[in-house]
Formats: C-alpha cells, structure tokens, sequence
C-alpha cells in the first residue's frame, strides 16, 4: 500500500512542477522535493528518480537555457541540494549519493561589503555521464567532471576532475583511474 501511495503522489508531484513550469520530459520519479522558486528553468529527463529532501534552487533572472539540467537515468539521493544562478549539468545515468551540495555560484570577497551584499559570481558547473558521487560531496562553481568518474565521500571538488579518475580529498585529488577491466 505503501508503494502505491508513493507512486501516486509522485505522479502528483509531476503534473503539479509541469504546470509550474519545470520542464519534465516524460515520467521522474519524485519523492518530497522542494523546487522554491524559478520553475522554468529547470529541466529534467526521463526516467530520472529525485529522492526525498532534494531541492532544487534557481537564483536570479530566467536565461534563455536552463540554470538546472539533469540528464535521463539518474538519481540524486536524500537531502541533496542543487544552487544554480548560471549553468548547473548533471549528464545521464549518474548517481549522486545522500547529502551532497552542488552549485556554479559563490559570492565575491569585497571588504567593504557585508558578506550577502556581495555579488554573486557565476561559472558553470558540469557532470558529466556515469558520474557516481559519494555520500556529503560539495562540488563547487566551475568545475567539470570527466565521464565515468568516481568522487569519494565527504570529498570537496574545486577544480575539474578528468575522466575516468577516481577522487577524494578536501581538496578533492585524483587518487587513480578506473581501468576498463575489473
């Protein structure tokens, strides 16, 4: 029964985002997520599964392309939250664990002024496919992720990460690479 109500109010969930504005293209599966503001420039394909506590947060002016995309089979998990002002990708089949943060924005460092009177400053934020992120990962404002690369837990990403590489750190560093054999 428990399944049953979830999926409806998942199906909820859909129908009420689209006519906010997000665009879904096909069925994502969404669990209790938070979407605040700026509906219409999130885009999200299908199938794609967003997990309880996500929330996705658009700042600033509506651009001609999505501030927020991500990409079909993926899955974000438990209480992680997405903060974009520019450009913020996820590509396809990624999975990103519970409690990360992610986003393409910071505020700037000008003395003499208080810290949220600080301009926001924006670069875009890519992640790119097969990208599995572990559990409390905080990827910050212009950093790519290479294709099928592995971000450990609790790891902070302040520059770009290659393909196929293996990271971990506060700084995130590159540790080793993925072999294509086992």
């Amino acid at each position: 029964m428990h399944r049953v109500l979830s999926a409806i109010a998942s199906r909820y969930r859909n129908i009420y985002y689209q006519i906010l504005g997000v665009k879904l293209h096909g069925y994502v599966w969404m669990r209790n997520i938070d979407i605040p503001r700026n509906f219409r420039d999130i885009e999200i394909k299908s199938p794609c599964a967003l997990d309880n506590g996500v929330v996705l947060l658009c700042s600033g002016e509506s651009l001609p392309h999505p501030k927020i995309f991500i990409g079909a089979h993926t899955y974000i998990n438990r209480n992680t939250f997405l903060d974009a002002t520019l450009s913020l990708k996820i590509g396809q089949h990624c999975a990103i664990a519970s409690g990360c943060y992610i986003t393409d924005h910071d505020h700037g460092l000008d003395l003499n002024l208080p810290p949220l009177s600080q301009p926001m400053i924006s670069k875009p934020t890519k992640i790119c496919d097969r990208v599995w992120i572990g559990a409390n990962v905080t990827i910050l404002k212009g950093v790519t992720i290479g294709n099928d690369a592995v971000i450990g837990a609790g790891s902070v990403v302040t520059k770009d990460i290659p393909e196929r590489a293996i990271a971990v750190g506060v700084p995130a560093k590159v540790i080793k690479y993925r072999s294509e054999k086992p």
